[in-house]
């Protein structure tokens, strides 16, 4: 990050990522934009709070 669309998908292809995952990053809409974090794709990206679990256990 930053990248742009077709840095992903090229990053997503070289680094093995399943085709289900290339096939998004295509299908998504190329206004020549940078993206700068995950939540730019993907505005649900779960965050460390989504989790349940407490890390003072470990």
């Amino acid at each position: 990050w930053p990248a742009t669309k077709d840095e992903l998908i090229d990053y997503a292809m070289r680094s093995g990522a399943p085709l289900e995952v290339i096939e998004n990053l295509q299908e998504t809409e190329d206004e020549g934009e940078i993206y700068e974090s995950i939540e730019d794709l993907w505005p649900d990206y779960p965050s460390k709070e989504d989790f349940f679990f407490n890390e003072e256990e470990y």
